[in-house]
C-alpha cells in the first residue's frame, strides 16, 4: 500500500522548504523562490520528481545548482526514497517566475523591482 495524499503532500512541503536552502550562486535568492522550480511531484512509493529549471540555457554552474538540489532533499527529507532532478528549458524562465519573497529579496539586493522592470522592457 502506497503513500496516502496527505502523506505524499506532507512530502512535497518538506521538500519545499529543503528547496528553499538552496541557491543559485549567482543570484542570492533560493531556486524556490527564484521560480526556478516548475514542478513537484511526489508519488505513491514516496519518489520525488522535480521538474526544475535555470535562468539561463548553457548556465556553467547547472550541475552544482542540480546536484545541491538533490543532496538537500535527501538530506532533510528523510521520506523521499528516491529523488530525481530534472532540468528542463520549456518554458523559458522569465521574471514572472518569482515569488512575492523572491520578489521582496531582489528588491532589497537590487535597489529596484526586477519584475515591474522586466515587464516595463517587454511591453
Amino acid at each position: 500500500m502506497g503513500l496516502t495524499i496527505i502523506e505524499r503532500e506532507a512530502i512535497k512541503n518538506k521538500v519545499v522548504e529543503a528547496l528553499k536552502n538552496v541557491y543559485d550562486p549567482e543570484i542570492p535568492v533560493n531556486v524556490y523562490d527564484l521560480g526556478l522550480i516548475y514542478g513537484i511531484n511526489v508519488d505513491e512509493e514516496g519518489r520525488v520528481n522535480i521538474q526544475m529549471t535555470l535562468t539561463a540555457p548553457g548556465c556553467p554552474i547547472a550541475g552544482m545548482v542540480i546536484a545541491s538540489a538533490e543532496s538537500a532533499i535527501k538530506e532533510k527529507v528523510t521520506e523521499a526514497k528516491e529523488v530525481y532532478v530534472n532540468l528542463v528549458w520549456d518554458p523559458p524562465w522569465t521574471p514572472l517566475r518569482v515569488t512575492s519573497e523572491g520578489r521582496e529579496a531582489l528588491k532589497r539586493l537590487l535597489g529596484y523591482d526586477l519584475v515591474e522592470e522586466w515587464i516595463k522592457a517587454t511591453s
